[in-house]
């Protein structure tokens, strides 16, 4: 099928006042636009009375133009369809134009802001293991393309202008009462912010609330993301180790008494896993209002408990209003959607709103409208409940995988039946990271413990996901992954 015609040609240029004729004008601007590979093989190119009638020439110009280029090689009629760029064009042509002398030796101007942090590697196709990924396999497409349809059948004029930036009141209203209703939070809509994902969420938090080079708390390990969001804002960030309580808030003060900001997971820590206990919390909290300083409360997956009741979130016991407490779909639904919230206090609501909207205006509002019918019509609680049954499930089936496939090579380390993903620990001797290169040419994605870390003191292992890969291949992935693992003692 031959492709469309390109509109490249309407940015030729003729010159009327130059002495080369114009029919040679538009025959070299063909063949450097076909050298210099902007049309490619097989592009259909404008007819003669087009050209003609576009750029003001002769016909007989636009025809003498094309029948030299056809000659030449670079252009080739087919019978009935019209002229066509040369699947080959001649050897002695198709070599690279030369770059004029004063564009090789010109450089770009020097930046002076350092280089911005470089985000945790992933690859972009979904593979087995791989954390951070829900069950995209079961996605609900079913009752959001129904609900699409029907908004899309309203015609919302309004959704497609510029919107609010704090995010269209019926997702935040849907925002806060489920708030209400499943993580104990009370909060209005007023304090609702709709973001770009946790990402934009604690970049916002990081540039509304602190000043770069001030101090953050991270926890050890930590969510890298995250670390990197603070980074590129220009703070100072400040490891603070996690132990089987959470993160060590005492070592936190050791370290950086007077830290501006911390980010901190409460509910499941990210990657181990373990909840911040209840001292713990609340040291962090009387730490927050001594130092007049701010807690990031990020509750990834919060929603996903496999047995007993989900903790309530640290947010809960804030009467400081020091927390601010940010949540996402990514993990409820899919990361493309690029939605999460902020619940930030009003007395600061008006500096994120101004931010947020000189960043990106505001989140696609048809999306947040799908999103709010999807909540108000109980549709997301009955798929969270589908979920949780459903990755149970998965969970189970990795650990009995890990038993029977990386007995010696990988220990599981955590019992807490909650979250996304698995901690495990090498057994053995090896390079997590040079590992986890192999284990993806095996087409597995296991993200490498010691990637988490910030610091130099940094344990060896694998984090990773089971609630996006099906229970039929977990068992698979995991013994690719333990050939990855015996590749490298070899």
């Amino acid at each position: 099928m031959a492709r469309i015609a390109s509109p490249l040609w309407n940015s030729l240029a003729l010159d009327r006042a130059a002495a080369l004729p114009l029919q040679e004008q538009i025959a070299a601007y063909f063949r450097a636009a076909v050298l210099g590979g902007r049309l490619r093989a097989g592009t259909r190119v404008p007819s003669s009375r087009a050209l003609a009638s576009d750029h003001g020439v002769a016909r007989i110009t636009a025809v003498q133009a094309y029948d030299r280029l056809v000659a030449e090689g670079y252009l080739v009629a087919r019978a009935g369809s019209g002229l066509f760029v040369a699947d080959s064009v001649p050897e002695h042509l198709a070599r690279p134009a030369p770059v004029p002398r004063r564009e090789r030796a010109g450089r770009p101007p020097e930046l002076k802001r350092p280089r911005p942090p470089a985000m945790p590697a992933r690859p972009l196709e979904v593979l087995p293991l791989s954390a951070g990924i829900p069950a995209l396999d079961h996605f609900p497409w079913s009752d959001l393309q129904r609900i699409t349809a029907r908004i899309h059948r309203e015609r919302p004029v309004a959704a497609l202008g510029y919107c609010d930036p704090r995010g269209e009141g019926l997702l935040r209203q849907a925002i806060a009462d489920y708030l209400g209703a499943a993580r104990g939070i009370t909060c209005t809509p007023e304090q609702v912010l709709v973001v770009a994902g946790s990402q934009q969420g604690i970049d916002l938090a990081a540039r509304v609330l602190a000043s770069p080079g001030e101090q953050v708390w991270t926890e050890e390990p930590g969510y890298p993301a995250g670390r990197a969001a603070l980074q590129a804002a220009g703070l100072e960030v400040v490891p603070v180790p996690v132990d089987d309580e959470g993160v060590d808030v005492a070592a936190g003060m050791r370290l950086a008494p007077r830290a501006r900001l911390a980010l901190v997971s409460p509910s499941h820590q990210y990657p181990l896993g373990v909840p911040l206990s209840l001292g713990r919390r609340l040291a962090l909290l009387d730490w927050a209002v001594g130092a007049g300083a701010w807690i990031v409360e990020d509750d990834y997956d919060g929603e996903y408990r496999y047995s007993g009741r989900p903790l309530a979130p640290l947010h809960t016991l804030d009467h400081g209003n020091r927390v601010l407490y940010l949540g996402t779909f990514s993990k409820v639904l899919a990361p493309g959607l690029r939605i999460g919230y902020l619940v930030v206090p009003l007395a600061v609501m008006d500096r994120f709103v101004a931010l947020k909207a000189a960043s990106d205006r505001h989140a696609p509002a048809l999306t947040q409208r799908v999103l709010a019918r999807f909540m108000t019509e109980g549709r997301l609680a009955a798929h969270l409940r589908r979920m949780r049954v459903l990755y149970a499930a998965r969970r189970a089936a990795l650990l009995k995988a890990l038993a029977a496939e990386a007995g010696g090579l990988l220990a599981p380390e955590g019992a807490a039946e909650a979250g996304l993903h698995l901690v495990t620990h090498l057994l053995v001797a090896g390079d997590d990271v040079a590992i986890s290169r192999r284990a993806q040419d095996l087409r597995v994605h296991a993200s490498p413990l010691s990637t988490y870390y910030a610091g130099s003191r940094r344990r060896r292992g694998f984090v990773l996901g089971f609630a996006g890969t099906p229970e039929t291949e977990i068992r698979a992935a995991v013994r690719r992954l333990a050939a990855a693992i015996r590749a490298a003692q070899a």
